[in-house]
């Protein structure tokens, strides 16, 4: 079952709602919390850093349980009793009546273990001064360093360091999992993340992390009778003078992710892509007079041809994939971007942060401010499917579902990485996959073939775009056999 990505206004709402529960959803924390210690983490001493809020009760909790299970435990707690909420106090005076040690500074000597509860969800400044200092020494420490609910200076919408963050080998995340985990900075800080739901029921949420859920309907193998026109043909525009190898990238990818046919309408003019032959190289026209769905903008330029293609693709009754130069087509003239809005075949855009901000008139900042954001917006906005690339690419629809893929590595970051992305969603969508289960699935596996080559020794220092187009093959093929 996909893992519930939450915001936290959903959260919050989560806790008023339970807020009569027993026992309490912090002494659930707790207890689940020293559940995974003890699971996990020896029997040494362990350090809890406690804040001044609700995600200290929650190390409270913790401490106690392991103090009372016989742990050495030292707390060292950054705020004053007096001032703690309600259910952070209760905790916080069960606590003081095991032999777990409070100290005032964090002690010398070795421990198996240090746990950050310092700040949950509702940290909202940047940490400064001697907190600052005390995430200094946790991140200096050399052992294993959990964070209950998310690392504390993380943003849990959005993945943003406040000032500065934890960087915690393990996350325990509560309820469910907060978008800024897998997203933006959030897996520089989470380490390996663990998700507790603690209980109550989520019904209606429209985030989660993506997975092969979202795209199992296309796994299916295919008949023994059937032919290369079974499986649909796609074109891909772009490739001006100078760039035609982001469109051929496109192609190739295209054509091993299965498509039956992939026409490259080019504006500069080639005889034949010597490395992958099986592609037809035709002048655009020739190109989208035979397709079944089409890959836009790899290479295009910004010219008066490329406005014109964009303006053409845009008017197609098929299947439509948007990237790279279409998508500043459309931020450079309204009429374009109209006209997508309004198209009845589904339309897919897959943006990387700059291209984003150029297609909602706002600063790169602002959409990396809050990814989920700006990937509903635009879905909304031009009544696409949308795949806003990056960090923890946020996939976003037009009836506001959105997710968060947690596959691939920093070996994505090259040049044709996107091209080779553009490639893998027009293939499945020649093959007839819906819109939203093909980008979903050309995003993951994307990711997943990064992670192979890493996984075989190739990356992810080097890993060439190239090198992804087999590898995603594998993947799907694979997939299709573990789903059959």
């Amino acid at each position: 079952m996909p893992i519930p990505l939450l915001r936290a206004a959903e959260l919050r709402a989560i806790e008023v709602e339970h807020a009569g529960a027993t026992p309490p959803l912090m002494e659930r924390a707790g207890r689940a919390a020293a559940e995974f210690v003890q699971s996990r983490f020896g029997t040494g001493r362990v350090l809890i850093c406690a804040g001044p809020g609700n995600n200290g009760g929650d190390g409270f909790v913790l401490a106690r349980e392991l103090a009372r299970a016989g742990r050495q435990v030292c707390v060292h707690f950054v705020g004053d009793a007096a001032r703690l909420p309600p259910d952070a106090a209760a905790a916080y005076q069960s606590c003081r009546t095991t032999r777990a040690d409070f100290c005032s500074e964090v002690p010398a000597g070795d421990f198996s273990l240090v746990v950050d509860a310092l700040f949950g969800i509702g940290l909202a400044r940047p940490i400064t001064g001697d907190l600052a200092a005390l995430i200094e020494r946790i991140n200096a420490y050399g052992g294993p360093v959990l964070a209950l609910d998310i690392p504390s200076g993380l943003d849990g919408d959005s993945g943003r360091v406040l000032g500065t963050a934890v960087r915690a080998t393990h996350t325990l995340s509560f309820i469910g999992g907060k978008p800024g985990l897998y997203t933006l900075q959030g897996p520089d800080h989470c380490g390996d993340i663990h998700v507790d739901g603690l209980g109550p029921t989520l019904e209606g949420h429209s985030g989660a992390l993506l997975s092969t859920a979202d795209f199992r309907g296309g796994l299916r193998p295919r008949p023994r009778n059937c032919h290369k026109g079974t499986h649909g043909s796609l074109a891909v525009i772009g490739g001006a003078p100078g760039m035609s190898g982001a469109a051929l990238l496109a192609a190739r990818s295209g054509l091993q992710l299965g498509a039956g046919r992939v026409f490259v309408g080019l504006l500069e003019v080639l005889a034949v892509d010597p490395i992958q032959p099986e592609l037809m190289l035709r002048t655009p026209d020739e190109a989208l007079a035979q397709a079944t769905a089409i890959v836009a903008g790899p290479g295009m330029g910004d010219s008066v041809a490329a406005t014109e293609l964009v303006r053409r693709v845009a008017s197609a009754d098929f299947p439509l994939l948007l990237d790279a130069d279409a998508l500043n087509q459309l931020a450079a003239h309204p009429v374009l971007a109209a006209r997508v809005r309004h198209r009845q075949a589904p339309t897919l855009i897959t943006p990387h942060p700059a291209e984003a901000a150029r297609l909602l008139g706002i600063a790169t900042d602002d959409v990396q401010a809050n990814r989920v954001d700006a990937a509903l917006t635009l879905a909304r906005r031009f009544k696409a499917h949308v795949a806003l690339k990056g960090c923890g690419t946020v996939v976003a629809t037009p009836n506001g579902q959105w997710r968060v893929n947690a596959s691939g590595n920093p070996g994505l970051a090259s040049a044709g990485s996107g091209d080779v992305l553009s490639g893998i969603g027009g293939a499945l969508l020649a093959q007839g996959w819906p819109a939203s289960a093909a980008l979903c699935g050309a995003v993951h596996i994307h990711g997943l073939a990064a992670d192979l080559l890493v996984a075989n020794g190739d990356g992810p220092i080097g890993i060439a775009a190239s090198e992804l187009i087999p590898a995603a093959r594998s993947i799907l093929n694979r997939l299709i056999a573990a789903d059959a």
